[in-house]
């Protein structure tokens, strides 16, 4: 068995019996059957190790079991999982700039272009890949949630069915459009927004649309979905303790990007595809999906505009970095530039999706260089 030598001894023991030759820990703090875990560690896990000449593997704990979730980042620098999922809000205070690009796609409408973007910008990006390698990991891919919409009681169509209602939020942007619109913005935790929602204490809760037939289950007791496209968040998918990936042969490196391009495609297909079979079951259910008028989708649109112009001195104010105009201009260029291509192909085609990934990030970056 090849592992580090900082892995507790307690977790080596575990593995030492079931792993074979050069196989390694991977922590993922969400469930086996959730998207996030599915796709791109259970599958990635099981096809990575089916592959003879990939020479490496992974065993995978789920669930938080091996490292919470809030310490997923210092777990992988301290060599407990060489590969976890990393939520940047998570960690604020070390991953700053990467939480601008959070911030930042308040604005986004496109889900796969967002995550394709955040990965590319994070492969290559140098301020983007210092801040992971100052934390001890190194940056390999990320993901997106599908884009927020309005869940609610009553129907939002208008910027004047939108004043007065109680919204939840999950902060920042959020909060301030909320405001912006006249709605009074509610910060409770998601497993609260279901009983919120039956018992009127919420008019309407800001979320991703899977939320209403998984999980939370809001087609319960929501009456309506508004399809105002409200941005995503994002995090890394795929974050590599820095000494492991070094110490890799360029021959594994090459076969972990090559399956890992498989997960991030599959990751985002399942999220879009579970978005649609959602907003089918809550028409049957009797929920109105519905669209916003003018008012409300030109409001955002400004709000959007006004937004990005103010986050660069609202990123150095609040959250201590120098500058981040540069970044924000070539996360914005890289979305727009991932729109153009994912038209050129079946976007419901993970191969194709896959494909695009290797051929236009991993195949374009000096992976020689990656964590070093």
């Amino acid at each position: 068995m090849k592992h580090l030598k900082l892995i507790p001894m307690a977790v080596a023991g575990l593995i030492a019996s079931a792993a074979t030759a050069d196989t390694y820990i991977a922590s993922n703090w969400l469930a086996p059957v959730h998207i996030l875990n599915a796709q791109p560690y259970q599958k990635f896990a099981e096809e990575l190790g089916q592959d003879a000449d990939a020479g490496i593997g992974f065993e995978v704990y789920s669930s938080g079991s091996l490292i919470p979730a809030k310490a997923t980042m210092q777990g992988i620098r301290d060599n407990v999982a060489q590969l976890g999922v990393v939520y940047p809000g998570y960690s604020p205070s070390e991953l700053p700039v990467n939480n601008v690009l959070n911030d930042l796609v308040f604005t986004a409408d496109d889900a796969l272009a967002a995550a394709l973007a955040y990965t590319e910008v994070g492969v290559t990006n140098a301020q983007v890949q210092g801040e992971w390698n100052e934390n001890g990991g190194v940056f390999l891919g990320g993901y997106s949630t599908p884009v927020y919409n309005f869940i609610c009681m009553d129907p939002i169509r208008s910027l004047e069915d939108a004043r007065g209602k109680k919204i939840r939020t999950a902060g920042g942007a959020q909060t301030k459009w909320v405001e912006a619109i006249g709605g009074v913005p509610v910060s409770v935790p998601i497993g609260d927004v279901y009983s919120g929602l039956s018992r009127g204490s919420l008019d309407c809760t800001m979320s991703d649309p899977t939320n209403l037939d998984k999980g939370n289950k809001f087609w319960e007791v929501a009456k309506s979905v508004t399809t105002l496209p409200m941005g995503v968040v994002m995090g890394a998918t795929y974050v590599a303790n820095t000494s492991f990936w070094v110490g890799l042969s360029e021959a594994q490196r090459e076969a972990m990007l090559d399956h890992m391009a498989l997960g991030l495609a599959r990751t985002q297909l399942v999220y879009a595809a579970d978005v649609e079979a959602a907003f089918a079951g809550s028409r049957e259910r009797g929920l109105e999906i519905l669209e916003a008028d003018d008012s409300l989708t030109e409001t955002l649109a400004s709000f959007q505009s006004d937004f990005v112009a103010a986050l660069p001195q609202k990123s150095v104010a609040d959250r201590g970095i120098e500058d981040p105009s540069a970044l924000i201009a070539a996360f914005q260029a890289a979305e727009a530039g991932w729109k153009e291509r994912l038209a050129t192909i079946d976007r419901t085609d993970a191969e194709a999706v896959a494909a695009l990934i290797r051929a236009e990030i991993y195949g374009k970056a000096d992976m020689a260089q990656l964590g070093r």
